[in-house]
């Protein structure tokens, strides 16, 4: 393995690219992971504990404006990323299975705005699925009707067939990745992140850009510039982020594997992915 750094956007925009690169592979060495971080001075804030200190905390870059984001599950990644996104100043839609009725208390809290699940993409550019892996399929059809033209959807769900979700024969049998087969039945690429994540981290965890303790995110996906996208929100949301591939690759990234809530640096990221075994722990087995 070798590591070796470049710019993948114009120098003056202060960010830097690290590749991870398999050169034991046949056929040529084949890039493992990237990396992109603020090459700028660090911000600092001590305050990182509520919501209300987090808005001191912007990480904005030069494309990073407030967008319209659509978040669809309210559970723990869900309800944090929707306090963490509307104190950054996003316009954020939330849903839930159980109707926007029962999201009063998170609007009243956030700002955010109750919707039903087939609302939850209208005009979004960025749209966050993080709903039980089981669920995925009951979600309506037209799910990203009248989302913005060149919209991401992140995907935060895992595959739990022992404890949640039961066997899913695409996963088991055929060898899909989960985000893989989640992209198939949502119809629409797919970025994988959070998935890893602890809920609470996303609250207390966040740092400026450069500094040493900054936690790092593993990020796959197969179009670039949905990945580019939400590589920038997340760093926008205090994290540091690692190209972990395409969702081909995105196993190393699933439960079970060294990175699957690793609380590190890019560097230990980088290795955690590099480490991973594309076989299936018994837990982690339907």
């Amino acid at each position: 393995m070798t590591r070796r750094g470049r710019y993948p956007f114009p120098p003056e925009q202060g960010f830097v690219q690290a590749e991870l690169t398999d050169t034991t592979r046949s056929g040529g060495p084949k890039i493992l992971h990237r990396r992109t971080e603020c090459a700028g001075p660090s911000h600092g804030s001590d305050q990182r504990d509520t919501r209300y200190a987090l808005r001191d905390i912007r990480f904005r870059t030069h494309w990073s404006a407030p967008m319209k984001i659509g978040i669809i599950g309210a559970g723990n990644i869900g309800g944090n990323l929707t306090r963490r996104l509307t104190a950054l100043g996003h316009e954020v839609s939330v849903a839930n299975s159980r109707g926007p009725q029962t999201l009063t208390a998170l609007a009243q809290e956030t700002g955010a705005t109750p919707v039903t699940v087939a609302e939850a993409a209208r005009g979004a550019e960025v749209v966050v699925v993080t709903v039980p892996l089981k669920n995925v399929p009951d979600l309506p059809s037209g799910l990203f009707d009248g989302a913005a033209d060149g919209f991401a959807v992140i995907d935060t769900c895992n595959y739990y067939p022992q404890r949640r979700d039961g066997r899913i024969a695409g996963i088991e049998d055929e060898g899909l990745t989960e985000s893989r087969w989640t992209e198939g039945r949502l119809g629409h690429p797919v970025v994988k992140a959070f998935n890893g994540t602890f809920a609470e981290d996303i609250l207390s965890k966040p740092l400026p850009a450069g500094s040493p303790d900054r936690m790092a995110l593993p990020v796959a996906a197969d179009d670039e510039a949905a990945k580019k996208a939400v590589r920038a929100l997340i760093d926008e949301l205090g994290f540091d982020t690692v190209d972990a591939g395409g969702l081909d690759d995105s196993w190393r990234q699933q439960p079970g594997t060294p990175v699957y809530g690793l609380r590190a640096g890019v560097d230990a990221v980088v290795n955690a992915l590099a480490e991973a075994s594309p076989e299936r722990t018994a837990e982690f087995r339907g």
